[in-house]
């Protein structure tokens, strides 16, 4: 079916979402002029140009520590006048101090709700609250309803969510080796049926909220009549005699986690309810609103995916907040470690003159595997940003080939083909025997254990087509058994008895990553096996230390610059004997 047409939030005022921009600041100079820059236009924008009269500011109707009287109706109806039906009215509570705080600023009811059949067939439910003076009806029928005493918006209950696309995944093989064969088959013929129908219009789902939250913003700021801020201003609802606005019902979903949400079918007979209003400060308020707000933008640009929003907010809900302050500091830890490495490894390749003692197989390997991870997120639509992080490293280890390898373009045949040929610094020693051993019988073990693992996921796994089970696959080795392309670094070392060739920066800072994700490995839930795959790489890293401790440092043997010690002393007694001569020469 059609989606539903969005709900605004009616009442006194209606509200969009505002929007913020977001300004980081700076250090020194530039941080001053950045906030020079922010101070011009905010004051531009969210300031008067001059200072506004007494008479031209208008204020909150209602004082704080007033008593408010609320009533909460719901209905399948927009629009709420049905006042005189008890039915519709679920909740009701006296003497509500406005913006105090204290026990008796927060109220709660938790109910049961039996949906009615227009319901349960994608109908819609509003909660209408209203609020007033202590003692006035919120009926602008009664005789003794004051406009400037009462206030009210309105809430949908009912969030109508896209439904999930069918799997388009299924057997290969037609079938499985399980005993849930025949449910696999069918299931397959499910897929394919969906297939066709995915290119039809989109079903919507109605999704029941458990929870209403009702907040009222303590603000009781005095605005400028044509100065409100217009992060503020699409809430405030104005009273039209006076120009002055009544308090802001914010109904907070903040915290409201969408797998909290309950599917709407026939099948439900009776839905939780719980009910809450309290006082809300108005930092706070805006605080929500400005991170809501950061996530449709970083949604929009695709920096997000759907979910990673109530996942973050689940680790502050769920998390022990002194794990949440370690696990971020950790993460800034990794950030930082990850770009050092990253730095002198360009660093190292970029100033790196021989390939004496460094595997240039396992740089191939290493482009191959990259290249087949950002195929695989590509197959899976991961949003751009990851695929542009992805993108960017697959062409930083084909840049690394043509530092440790000969690129040429043969054009002899009809399409031009690139050509790979080693460097002499790397053929005309003992190098490239050594990796092309170690390569050899690596290789044994790398495709019979690819050739099992294709085989089982064959078997036992679905998948949207040839291609995709063949980019799972291989992905799916890369991260499972790619520290084996490690290894023919560290038999050149132990036939060379030497570990000066390596870029030691750089493998130090990818060591401390690697610490970093032994701590995430037990901090973070994930399948034991996953676990255990973390602490494969701690083991190669902890050889290639043993190494460097165990061979002594060979002066004689060129450094990742194409110098060794001896170049120095040479360099040194060169310079010392030109001086002498010129001396000879002076005198």
């Amino acid at each position: 079916m059609a989606p539903p047409a969005a709900v605004a939030e009616a009442g006194g005022g209606g509200g969009q979402q505002p929007r913020q921009q977001q300004q980081q600041g700076g250090f020194g100079i530039t941080g001053i002029i950045r906030i020079a820059v922010f101070w011009y236009f905010a004051s531009k924008f969210f300031s008067p140009k001059k200072p506004a009269e007494t008479s031209n500011l208008i204020s909150n109707l209602f004082q704080k520590g007033e008593p408010l009287d609320m009533w909460l109706y719901l209905s399948e109806h927009e629009k709420f006048n049905d006042f005189g039906n008890e039915a519709s009215l679920v909740w009701h509570e006296t003497n509500i101090p406005y913006a105090t705080w204290g026990p008796e600023s927060t109220r709660t009811l938790s109910l049961k709700y039996y949906p009615s059949e227009a319901l349960k067939n994608n109908g819609s439910l509003y909660a209408h609250v209203f609020f007033a003076r202590s003692g006035y009806p919120p009926d602008p029928n009664d005789p003794e309803y004051q406009p400037q005493a009462a206030f009210w918006r309105t809430h949908s209950v009912v969030a109508y969510l896209p439904k999930s696309r069918s799997d388009k995944r299924k057997s290969l093989l037609g079938n499985s080796k399980d005993a849930e064969g025949v449910e696999s088959v069918a299931m397959v013929a499910d897929d394919a049926e969906a297939d066709s129908k995915d290119d039809g219009p989109v079903e919507w789902i109605a999704y029941w909220k458990p929870n209403i939250t009702s907040n009222l913003v303590e603000d009781f700021t005095r605005y400028g009549h044509n100065a409100v801020p217009p992060n503020i201003a699409p809430y405030l609802n104005i009273e039209p005699s006076n120009g002055n606005y009544y308090p802001t019902i914010y109904f907070n979903e903040f915290w409201l986690l969408k797998d909290k949400l309950i599917a709407i079918n026939e099948s439900v007979t009776e839905l939780p309810l719980n009910l809450e209003v309290g006082p809300i400060s108005m930092m706070k308020w805006q605080l929500f609103l400005q991170i809501d707000q950061s996530f449709q933008v970083q949604r929009s640009y695709g920096s997000m995916l759907e979910g990673e929003a109530d996942e973050l907010k689940r680790v502050f809900l769920e998390g022990n907040p002194y794990l949440l302050v370690i696990t971020m500091v950790v993460s800034l830890l990794h950030s930082v470690f990850d770009f050092l490495a990253f730095k002198n490894d360009i660093q190292f390749w970029n100033k790196n003159k021989s390939m004496e003692g460094l595997s240039a197989k396992s740089v191939v390997v290493s482009f191959l595997c990259q290249l087949i991870v950002f195929l695989y997120l590509l197959d899976n639509e991961t949003s751009w940003m990851i695929l542009a992080s992805s993108g960017v490293g697959c062409c930083i280890e084909f840049w690394k080939i043509g530092k440790a390898m000969h690129i040429e373009i043969d054009r002899s045949g009809k399409i031009p083909m690139l050509r790979f040929r080693d460097r002499d610094s790397y053929a005309s020693n003992k190098t490239k025997e050594y990796d092309d051993i170690a390569m050899k019988f690596l290789s044994y073990v790398l495709f019979f254990l690819v050739a099992c693992f294709s085989i089982y996921s064959l078997m036992y796994e679905r998948h949207k087509s040839w291609y995709s089970w063949i980019l799972s696959s291989l992905t799916s080795c890369v991260y499972m058994f790619g520290f084996i392309m490690m290894c023919p670094q560290l038999f050149i070392n132990y036939k060379l008895k030497s570990v000066a060739h390596l870029p030691w920066r750089q493998m130090t800072y990818k060591f401390l990553n690697t610490i970093i994700d032994d701590l995430f490995a037990f901090v973070i839930k994930m399948p034991t096996l996953h676990r255990l795959s973390v602490f494969r790489d701690d083991l190669i890293f902890l050889i290639y230390l043993y190494q460097r401790w165990v061979y002594p440092v060979d002066k004689k043997r060129i450094n990742e610059f194409g110098f060794g010690g001896e170049d120095d002393q040479t360099s040194g007694g060169t310079d010392v004997t030109t001086a002498k001569e010129d001396e000879k020469k002076t005198n």
